[in-house]
């Protein structure tokens, strides 16, 4: 039974990513209500596979602070909207530690490469206005990568 809700849960949080990166492609922001759901969420999915609270939960929480505290810089320094760094802590509290290392490798690359088409999408089309990534659609990305591999990895 836990298993089935974990396979639920994890479709529940496929949706939300999707549904994140469609706010922030739309009004580039990514609305508080969700990233609490998100947040949320993962709880019953802590408890679907077996978590416990000393160490399992207490590390998920931990990682997901410390996630939150380093985009939190990144946020005071302007270089990342805070739905982004709320989503991507978020996203944080549903995975193990070396997969967190995982999303932000991934979600840095996706961000990079957003940001360079973005980049000459917008010089070639002469705007002079101020460049705005959806940095939410590379966050989802990476939280997707590492959902797919549930789904698609199952014989490594």
């Amino acid at each position: 039974m836990g298993n089935a809700i974990s396979w639920i849960l994890l479709i529940a949080l496929a949706a939300m990513l999707l549904a994140a990166c469609w706010c922030d492609i739309r009004s580039r922001t990514i609305p508080n209500l969700l990233n609490v759901a998100i947040a949320l969420l993962a709880i019953p999915f802590w408890w679907s596979m077996g978590l416990t609270l000393w160490p399992d939960i207490a590390w998920q929480i931990g990682v997901a602070m410390l996630v939150f505290g380093l985009f939190a810089i990144a946020f005071a320094l302007g270089a990342m909207g805070g739905g982004d760094v709320k989503l991507v802590a978020a996203i944080a509290l549903w995975l193990p530690a070396h997969s967190v290392l995982a999303l932000l490798f991934i979600m840095s690359v996706a961000g990079g490469a957003l940001t360079l088409a973005m980049l000459i999408r917008h010089k070639l089309a002469r705007n002079g206005g101020q460049l705005e990534i959806p940095y939410g659609v590379a966050i989802a990305f990476g939280g997707l990568w590492l959902i797919s591999e549930r789904f698609l990895n199952q014989f490594g």
